[in-house]
């Protein structure tokens, strides 16, 4: 069973579809006891850094996924606002305390080229610049859907799998050990993201 993390912020329902599409039992949840009972978590989300942390802890699931994720090495996903939580800090309305999972700081995309717009939202190209068993399949590099105005910024190069030009490159997408995270949203991303979420299940 697949637990989606509703901690209150945004529509979790089309992620629940596309992972019922590539055969997962998908739960929508923010129920403590479903997600120590679950097999793998997914953390979607839109919205900004600090709102996404506030709700996390009161809800009392900051501590609950570290202990779940970090802990007992569940396979994690973490997608777009998902994705930066992880972070140690984020820069979003001031600065906040991530879930510090990984040594890295989200912040907004500082464009310089004047045709190039925030937030980015649309179809953008993937490269893959490591292996992961989230791009089995796929070829490099390959389109997904984006919608955000801030991204990851990891201390590290060696946990980035994946790389997409929007005026600057930035991290779209990171791995380590069970723990994955993808700037774009892969249940709008058609056959890819269908790929990479199937993909996950067998993570």
């Amino acid at each position: 069973m697949v637990a989606i993390v509703d901690f209150g912020i945004c529509n979790l329902h089309s992620v629940q579809k596309a992972l019922e599409l590539v055969g997962a039992d998908a739960m929508v949840t923010g129920n403590a006891e479903d997600i120590k009972r679950a097999d793998r978590i997914v953390l979607p989300g839109v919205g900004s850094f600090a709102r996404g942390m506030q709700q996390l802890c009161e809800l009392n699931l900051a501590n609950l996924l570290y202990e779940q994720v970090v802990l007992r090495k569940k396979p994690f996903l973490g997608i777009c606002l998902g994705m930066q939580l992880t972070a140690t800090t984020g820069q979003e309305h001031g600065v906040t305390k991530g879930l510090g999972w990984f040594d890295a700081v989200v912040e907004d995309l500082n464009l310089t080229a004047k045709n190039v717009k925030v937030p980015h939202i649309g179809w953008n190209d993937v490269e893959f610049v490591k292996d992961t068993p989230l791009f089995k399949g796929l070829n490099s590099p390959a389109t997904f859907y984006f919608a955000h105005s801030y991204h990851f910024i990891p201390d590290t190069e060696e946990i980035v799998t994946g790389l997409c030009n929007h005026g600057v490159m930035f991290v779209a997408s990171v791995s380590l050990d069970n723990i994955h995270l993808v700037q774009f949203h892969p249940e709008k991303s058609q056959s890819n993201g269908l790929r990479v979420l199937k993909n996950f299940l067998g993570c």
